[in-house]
């Protein structure tokens, strides 16, 4: 029997296209010259993609009529419509779990490097500025600061254990109170911002969560708030979060994400009291390693008994 074929729309890390070429017949679009005509070569053929950051719509994959499964490489899938592959009957998963406590490092490392301005600092002593003025005492301590969390799932959870290793005790916002945690739960996000000096932003992407940190949000978190996010660009309103920022509506933001990555607004590129990142949440070689094996196991899995590993909410597998 011919191998099964699988389609990657875009580049992938090499120990995915390994693995899978050894064992199915890859086809990645990135490699071609024409890859409208490749496409259109061997639509018929696809049962399986594997996507990091390509766009899988409808359109997408009702033009491939076999398609079974599309493997998302990274937690959030929010460039795959999964409400459209349950329709037509296709799997989709993503890489839960493996990346909880590498995401959780990075955003108290975040947090921390906003609050007491740490890559400020670091700038101080590379420019030789600390040969004639001692850098200015941060305005901020995470002592004392009031944190709430908004999106409690996994890495929401690991997250909040760090918090308290550091002497802070998180409250929450998220749709659903989660029954096994002692936080304290906001059902209503300004109730929560109007009652903390920092939020921390690790909700999904997508239209339920569109500019969901919105004027009213930071407005409710005033003028000693801190942002910190580190979930999609989408989430929060980009225009209204820099007015803020200008306006000292909010004291300052950390931000790992951006409405239009990799292209970051160049008045946030000008503000010297905010810290932005280049999306690097889970950006170590041994989580993404994990990350990348475990959608080769997701496909390997489906081929072999027709249930992944890790399917997700919009497309569960019921094993027989």
């Amino acid at each position: 029997m011919p191998k099964p074929t699988v389609l990657a729309p875009a580049a992938l890390p090499a120990l995915i296209t390994e693995q899978l070429s050894d064992r199915y017949e890859l086809i990645e679009l990135a490699e071609a010259d024409d890859a409208a005509g490749v496409l259109a070569e061997c639509a018929e053929r696809v049962r399986a993609i594997v996507t990091q950051g390509a766009v899988v719509d409808r359109a997408y994959m009702e033009a491939l009529p076999n398609l079974q499964i599309v493997a998302n490489f990274g937690v959030g899938y929010d460039k795959v419509d999964a409400a459209a592959a349950a329709e037509l009957g296709v799997i989709v998963t993503n890489t839960p779990d493996v990346l909880n406590e590498e995401v959780a490092d990075t955003t108290l490392g975040l947090l921390l490097m906003t609050i007491r301005q740490l890559p400020q600092a670091d700038q101080h002593v590379r420019t030789g500025a600390w040969v004639n003025d001692a850098f200015p005492l941060t305005p901020s301590s995470l002592q004392g600061r009031k944190v709430g969390i908004i999106g409690m799932g996994r890495i929401g959870e690991a997250i909040a254990r760090r918090l308290e290793a550091f002497g802070v005790v998180p409250v929450y916002h998220t749709r659903t109170q989660r029954s096994h945690l002692d936080y304290t739960y906001y059902d209503n996000l300004l109730a929560m911002a109007s009652d903390v000096d920092t939020l921390i932003v690790i909700v999904p992407g997508g239209p339920a969560t569109q500019n969901l940190i919105n004027r009213e949000v930071l407005e409710a978190l005033g003028e000693n708030g801190i942002l910190v996010n580190v979930a999609r660009g989408s989430v929060v309103d980009e225009p209204a979060l820099i007015k803020a920022l200008q306006d000292k509506v909010i004291l300052s933001a950390g931000l790992d994400v951006f409405a239009d990555e990799p292209n970051v607004p160049q008045a946030l590129i000008d503000m010297e009291h905010v810290v932005l990142l280049p999306h690097v949440g889970s950006a170590s070689v041994p989580c993404r390693n994990a990350m990348g094996q475990l959608v080769v196991d997701n496909i390997v899995s489906w081929f072999q008994t027709g249930a992944p590993v890790t399917p997700v909410a919009e497309t569960p597998v019921t094993v027989l």
